[in-house]
């Protein structure tokens, strides 16, 4: 049945109109980009057979140009159209995060470290330096490789506060395997950097370990 002989309640349109985006699924989210099916299959019909066949949303735009486009239904034009989509939910989440407003939800700072991090192939650490309100001063990414104490130096994240003039910093680190349980490594040079940047009077807010999930320090009890 095509999507137009739907009720209009179920037509993803019409739902996202009445009851906004979040009520959606994923496979109904993806059939309004897609916008139309193929013969014999309604956008919803082969957004649903798109995520069964990469395996989630994020390994559907995870996936490189020649896999997504050697799918049936899809093709260059997709792609490009895609690729564009979430560039500008990188460059929309990195403006919320530059407004100059006090960092008040919690999802947002998650959702922009995602963004950033996620993505790598090899462990990044990276700091979002705040001033006295918790306004966002500037995102760095300071050290690559694996993070432990000989690969993350507190002088230099202390050096880089002291620049900026922060008054508080958020760490966010992630883990190329998906799994975002901190290490022990992890708890430790998170430790000696909050020791370090007690010194000058830099509080710190939060570590985020990102993988397949989000762990935060602040929440574990672990600050």
């Amino acid at each position: 049945m095509a999507i137009t002989d739907w009720p209009l309640e179920d037509r993803p349109r019409e739902k996202l109109m009445s009851r906004g985006a979040q009520a959606l699924s994923d496979a109904e989210l993806l059939a309004i980009f897609l916008r139309v099916g193929v013969k014999g299959k309604s956008a919803v019909d082969l957004s649903r057979e798109l995520l069964q066949t990469f395996g989630s949303l994020r390994q559907l735009f995870d996936a490189d140009a020649q896999n997504f486009c050697a799918t049936h239904g899809m093709g260059v034009a997709k792609y490009v159209q895609l690729q564009a989509v979430l560039e500008m939910s990188r460059r929309y989440l990195g403006e919320k995060m530059r407004r100059g407003d006090p960092l008040t939800d919690p999802d947002a700072v998650r959702f922009y470290l995602v963004s950033k991090l996620r993505d790598y192939r090899f462990e990044v650490f990276a700091c979002l330096f705040l001033d006295n309100r918790h306004r966002v001063i500037q995102y760095e990414e300071l050290f690559r490789g694996t993070i432990d104490g000989a690969s993350v130096h507190p002088r230099e994240v202390v050096r880089r506060a002291l620049y900026h003039n922060a008054a508080a910093i958020i760490f966010a680190h992630n883990h190329p395997s998906g799994v975002a349980e901190p290490s022990q490594a992890d708890e430790r040079i998170t430790q000696k950097l909050k020791d370090a940047l007690h010194l000058i009077d830099v509080r710190v807010l939060d570590h985020f370990v990102i993988g397949d999930e989000v762990v935060s320090f602040a929440e574990r009890g672990l600050l």
